[in-house]
């Protein structure tokens, strides 16, 4: 191009211009030398390992004779030459039993074995066999090990070998740079048809659309196959199983212990310019500390903030006499989070009004949890829990019709100040199994196993004519994590007080032992 020197250095090669790392021959060898070998023995089993088999095996019934790509997804740049901290699809996690980070661009792989044949001349099928590509350890004699700032172990970490992924998840792994040509050979086998996890990593939805247009596979089929596959390892996190139940209570309780940790941060908050980043940074400080990180941007609303479903800027100031929504979970090592909320008096104590709404709230989720049972439809806990909300609105004058009109279908008036459903699967993702079909999810019967919340509210919005001044600002929501029981539930975060009374006394509890 004419103006451009030909000594010109492109734009993708300018990165490392702020580098200083010698580059001779020297260098290098020495680099790769007089290193201790990695020796040892390979780590134990995870115990989540037996679960994930199990889960793996149901997944494989749903699809006998296809393949299944799962992509753990790739690292995403956050500035620059710097990546935010990974976390693998839930579905991948759910299917390897693998949490925190170590697995970034890994791929799991469901090969359908072959049998000595249908009787038919045809391929018969017999299960799945499980694979994980991964990207191991470079050896100390690369220069991935000491240049590379994404993957080199320098700079990150040590990663594991084949041999060590191998024995931590139980499953057969093999190099990343193998996928392809293992794919290709299941795309050439007449009959099998090629299922991947779309949105995980387009690297690999990219590579398996290649495969399969290579292999004469109909695009228009496989895209009706990949939804299928969404669908249907979302339905299997639906019922949780023994494992994953326990990460969920480790979960629960390292959050109540972040409340608590609010709750003595709230004289700090109060004389701070952004009292709800104190009580943002408080929580987030107890889950870094007790699990992984928060298992979502926390909602540290104070006054009429709480009155935006999620507010999660948290800049705005912690007042004495407004009311704070604090909506946070942790989320452990094993990646499975909580998600609880608690709508608390900055002053310790509430209102005559604040009382009236936040005991309103409580009455509509105690009524949504009288009716969680086996056998129940899920879209009765939103039904239950309206119901309350409905009539309380229209013992205060509020709704423009009764609150039978209010609950048809051709009213709703009452949900201009609940606007949102009261439960939602939680797990992996805090709003897990979201890609699971209605009849299964808002239509679904409710299991053993199974773990919702209930978190019905009330948002009375500072500019809100419909409604007397006093409201005018109030926001609460009273959130807990809910396991149905053979008989029953079991209320999971139960040890947070609900009550007004219970939370006003616990928060001067907390308060003296500061």
């Amino acid at each position: 191009m004419e103006g451009m020197s030909e000594q010109q250095q492109p734009v993708s090669d300018r990165g490392s211009n702020r580098s200083q790392r010698p580059t001779s021959a020297s260098f290098r060898e020495f680099m790769g030398s007089s290193w201790a070998p990695a020796g040892g023995r390979n780590p134990e089993q995870l115990t989540s390992a037996p679960y994930a088999a199990e889960r793996r095996a149901r997944l494989g019934e749903q699809f006998p004779g296809d393949t299944l790509v799962i992509p753990a997804g790739s690292l995403k740049v956050r500035s620059n030459d710097t990546d935010y901290a990974f976390r693998p699809h839930a579905a991948f996690a759910h299917l390897t039993g693998l949490g925190t980070d170590q697995e970034a661009d890994a791929v799991l792989v469901l090969h359908p074995v072959a049998s000595e044949g249908d009787g038919a001349g045809g391929v018969a099928v017999d299960g799945h066999e499980a694979v994980l590509y991964t990207r191991p350890l470079a050896p100390r004699d690369s220069e991935e090990f000491y240049a590379d700032a994404r993957y080199g172990e320098f700079w990150v970490g040590k990663r594991w070998t084949l041999e060590e992924a191998e024995a931590l998840t139980g499953i057969r792994t093999a190099h990343i740079d193998t996928l392809r040509d293992a794919v290709a050979k299941d795309a050439s086998t007449p009959g099998v048809n090629l299922r991947v996890l779309r949105g995980a990593d387009d690297a690999v939805g990219t590579l398996v659309d290649v495969v399969a247009a290579e292999n004469g596979h109909d695009t228009y089929e496989e895209s009706a196959f990949d939804d299928e596959l969404a669908g249907v390892v979302s339905e299997l996190r639906l019922v949780k199983d023994a494992w994953e139940i326990e990460q969920l209570r480790l979960a629960v309780d390292a959050s109540i212990r972040g409340f608590a940790d609010v709750v003595a941060a709230l004289p700090r908050a109060t004389g701070h310019v952004r009292g709800e980043r104190v009580v943002e940074g408080a929580f987030a400080a107890r889950a870094r500390e007790d699990g992984n990180a928060v298992g979502y941007d926390t909602i540290a609303a104070a006054g009429d903030h709480a009155t935006t479903l999620h507010w999660i800027r948290n800049t705005g100031t912690v007042t004495a006499g407004e009311l704070l929504l604090l909506d946070a979970g942790v989320e452990v090592d094993s990646l499975y989070t909580a998600d609880v909320t608690r709508t608390l008096p900055v002053s310790g104590e509430f209102t005559e009004v604040q009382r009236r709404v936040y005991e309103a709230v409580r009455e509509a989720a105690d009524a949504a949890f009288a009716v969680v049972r086996p056998g129940i439809r899920f879209r009765e806990i939103h039904a239950a829990a309206m119901e309350v909300i409905a009539l309380r609105l229209e013992e205060w004058g509020l709704l423009p019709v009764t609150a039978a009109e209010s609950l048809t279908p051709q009213g709703q008036q009452h949900r201009r100040w609940m606007p949102h459903g009261t439960s939602h699967h939680l797990g992996l993702d805090v709003h897990d199994c979201a890609q699971a079909r209605a009849e299964m999810y808002l239509d679904g019967v409710l299991e053993p196993g199974m773990v919702f919340t209930i978190e019905p509210g009330l948002y009375f919005k500072a500019d809100d004519l419909a409604v007397p001044e006093e409201y005018r600002g109030i926001g609460v929501r009273i959130e807990d994590d809910v396991l149905v029981t053979a008989d029953g539930y079991e209320n999971l975060s139960a040890a947070l007080p609900r009550a007004s009374a219970d939370v006003e006394a616990w928060m001067a509890e907390v308060a003296r032992g500061r």
